[in-house]
């Protein structure tokens, strides 16, 4: 059966069909419980599953988290709310040096099947404390998985599997896509860091990192305009990464273009450029499109041209294919 849900809808119905299926999943944070969540997500749970399992927390993102971490290796399967993914720093500790490393420092005897659910604010005006994209700092982390849904479809698939997977899992979801409506299929398998091919094409590979992908399929339509046939890739988890799908794509264009909200020292793109530059042969240099290395501005006019937008996206493929105004 096909669904049309918005993605705050539909990580709500993941929630409640996790909880439903899994007596062990639990959810806590910041009002999750009567208020439903900073933005909606858990409306209406506390109500069916009552408050034992939706859990209203004090603000302290490191209590939360340090929470979570112990539910988990209690026997639950803790769901965590973080409000935005900027706060993760004040909880690193419980999620890098706790959740992510239990597993390895007990040779395998303890597992933490936690999943942090946390919010990208990139590009709704939530400014610098609020508007980054933190989730190269995430994907660094060994031990860690990092889930990116840029669709409803993804937000729905992405966090049942993240809650049935047996180690945590940090799952940034994207405040600019939270109303967008789409088309939700039951029958999806669900899937641990595998990427999506959202578009064929044989020209350059264009990979896509969480919420920026509306703005590269749009990309995609000018490109095809000017004659170039680009290849989306959504990578929807940073790890683990589906390099398979990329080099696949790679082996066909042999030219490839990254873009993502995060900053462009040191991000997503970085490894996979570097990746491409080390495995395939390139037939030119690979470009990433990405956001300056300086704070998230609030100025509506400052932050349209501080993240990618189409037209940046379509420069960078002119310049990889050669074209001398890119």
């Amino acid at each position: 059966m096909v669904t049309e849900l918005r993605y705050w809808q539909a990580v709500n119905r993941a929630l409640a069909e996790e909880m439903e299926r899994d007596p062990r999943v639990v959810l806590v944070g910041e009002d999750v419980g009567t208020p439903g969540g900073a933005f909606g997500a858990t409306r209406g749970l506390r109500e069916r599953f009552g408050p034992d399992r939706v859990r209203d927390t004090p603000i302290s993102e490191l209590g939360i988290v340090g929470l979570g971490v112990g539910a988990a290796l209690a026997g639950l399967r803790p769901v965590v709310e973080v409000m935005f993914n900027d706060f993760l720093t004040l909880a690193l500790d419980q999620l890098a040096n706790q959740a992510a490393k239990l597993r390895f420092m007990t040779g395998g005897r303890a597992r933490v099947p936690l999943v942090v659910r946390t919010l990208v604010g990139a590009g709704k005006g939530t400014g610098p404390q609020h508007g980054q994209s933190l989730e190269a700092w995430l994907g660094h982390v060994p031990g860690l998985l990092v889930a990116m849904p840029a669709t409803p479809a993804d937000a729905y698939h992405l966090l049942r599997a993240a809650i049935r997977c047996d180690d945590p899992v940090v799952v940034l979801e994207s405040l600019r896509q939270w109303n967008l409506r789409g088309q939700i299929a039951d029958e999806e398998p669900l899937e641990v860091g595998r990427a999506a091919v959202r578009r064929p094409g044989a020209d350059l590979t264009l990979v896509s990192v969480g919420g920026a992908l509306p703005r590269a399929e749009r990309a995609c339509e000018l490109a095809a305009g000017e004659g170039i046939d680009v290849e989306l890739i959504d990578l929807r988890w940073l790890w683990p990464l589906d390099w398979a799908c990329v080099e696949s794509s790679l082996r066909k264009t042999g030219r490839l273009v990254v873009v993502h909200d995060a900053v462009g020292f040191l991000g997503p793109g970085a490894e996979l450029a570097a990746r491409a530059a080390e495995r395939v042969a390139l037939a030119a240099p690979v470009v990433r499109v990405a956001p300056p290395r300086t704070p998230v501005p609030f100025a509506p006019s400052l932050e349209e041209r501080y993240f990618p937008g189409a037209e940046r996206i379509v420069a960078a493929c002119r310049k990889v294919m050669g074209r001398s105004d890119g």
